[in-house]
């Protein structure tokens, strides 16, 4: 299909410069977000200047709380590595330590994450290193696949405990915004939506339509937003020596009947089309 292998090659690009700056797809980041906030199954690396007893790798219990040396369990969840590292400096100087000089960095990003299903190359989770947009999370699942749609849909869950994969309609899911893959490829800024915990990327199947008759290459083409008689005539080549403009037909199917009307070039096609191209009279 001609358009999804542009789209294919848009997002092989976007994929290329932004996997590169935002690595693999693993949780693992080599600094820290300043606004994330810890949950469960965050990893910290903590380090205790002059004192390597107590510095090394440490994780966010289930509970949110952190177990230290000496000063035993804090709370982490919900808060910044900034505000632990500032707590531990507090707790250890009352009584322990003289002045300690403390650093808290997030070495692996676990407890908030968002969804990508549907015609990606690797569906699945992504966790969040800190604020991503969508195009982001579409380069950590590598590609759009040849038979994706041209517009992404981004849910979001009603309670952000609800850490699942969901699909448009689901009850308790509110749909965030559709997005064209071509405002993506131009470089839209407000087609770029900042992601956030709990949210789904959902990138359906493209629809077709078809062009049969007198044309130079009929058969399925992808379905665009917008698009036109004219334009599904220039995707399949155009019409032969023999075809007529004037004699294009567009077959449609309503409430399950076939319906069949003379079509004008600027009529914008619905998916499931099939437009259909008479010979000229001699």
């Amino acid at each position: 299909m001609q358009v999804a292998n542009k789209i294919l090659t848009v997002l092989g690009a976007i994929s290329l410069s932004v996997v590169v700056a935002a690595g693999q797809n693993d949780g693992l980041t080599q600094k820290s977000d300043p606004g994330y906030r810890l949950g469960p199954k965050d990893g910290l690396s903590i380090v205790v200047w002059g004192h390597d007893e107590l510095s090394g790798k440490f994780t966010v219990a289930a509970d949110g709380g952190l177990s230290f040396p000496l000063i035993g369990s804090i709370k982490a969840a919900d808060r910044t590595a900034l505000d632990v590292q500032n707590e531990l400096t507090a707790r250890l100087s009352d009584g322990y330590l003289n002045s300690p000089r403390v650093t808290v960095e997030i070495e692996r990003y676990v407890s908030q994450r968002v969804f990508i299903i549907g015609e990606v190359r690797t569906p699945g989770a992504v966790s969040l290193t800190g604020p991503m947009t969508l195009l982001e999370v579409l380069a950590r699942s590598g590609s759009l696949t040849e038979q994706a749609g041209g517009e992404v849909v981004i849910l979001r869950p009603a309670d952000p405990a609800d850490a699942v994969p969901l699909v448009p309609g689901q009850s308790g899911t509110s749909e965030l915004g559709r997005v064209s893959v071509q405002q993506l490829r131009r470089g839209t800024v407000a087609a770029n939506i900042p992601l956030r915990d709990g949210d789904t990327v959902f990138v359906p199947r493209a629809e077709d339509i078809y062009v049969i008759g007198y044309v130079n290459r009929p058969g399925p083409y992808v379905m665009e937003t917008g698009l036109t008689v004219l334009r599904a005539l220039s995707l399949a080549g155009g019409t032969t020596a023999l075809g007529s403009t004037g004699r294009i037909r567009i077959i449609r199917i309503v409430e399950g009947k076939r319906t069949e009307t003379a079509a004008h070039l600027d009529d914008v096609l619905q998916p499931g089309d099939t437009i259909s191209v008479g010979a000229r009279w001699f």
